[in-house]
């Protein structure tokens, strides 16, 4: 069982983030059309699972979907959609995932969602306090329930979304 762990801002993240972003891109090549880090281990400071979450804007899904076998070679498990409709998601390490990449084609408004809330955060660290703070009780509270976990901080998430998508340019 996959444990949920919440940890103190860790400097390594982008490096990790940066090496991860090669590896894809030379996997990929020219499917990708930008790649971005996103999630809690972008935001400078916040408390995050220490997992790289990287968000890759595809110029085509079905260009992208032929490539599956070449995620796998780089040691990734193929997830398809994972209940995100138009989204390829694919995790590296089982029980103690290290990454999570999620693609969308370009245009698709779920990446200026995760963008915007990833910029919010950046910019609002009173804020960001306040999402570290829900994190952290949130996976004690869980007990390594995932759904509960993502459920305790949805109401967080949802208003600062708002907010954040409000102010995006």
């Amino acid at each position: 069982m996959r444990r949920i762990i919440v940890v103190e801002y860790e400097e390594q993240w982008h490096t990790r983030y940066e090496a991860e972003r090669g590896l894809l891109q030379n996997t990929l090549g020219k499917v990708i059309s930008q790649v971005h880090h996103i999630g809690s281990t972008s935001i400078p400071g916040l408390s995050a699972k220490p997992i790289i979450d990287i968000l890759l804007e595809v110029y085509d899904l079905d260009e992208l979907d032929k490539l599956n076998f070449a995620m796998e070679r780089a040691g990734y498990c193929v997830r398809g959609e994972n209940g995100i409709s138009n989204r390829r998601y694919f995790t590296k390490g089982e029980e103690h995932r290290s990454h999570h990449v999620h693609a969308f084609g370009v245009g698709n408004p779920q990446i200026v969602k995760h963008l915007a809330f990833r910029d919010y955060l950046r910019k609002n660290k009173k804020e960001a306090d306040e999402y570290a703070e829900i994190k952290h009780a949130a996976a004690l509270a869980s007990e390594d329930n995932i759904p509960l976990y993502s459920t305790l901080k949805a109401d967080f998430i949802a208003h600062h979304l708002r907010l954040a998508l409000r102010d995006y340019k």
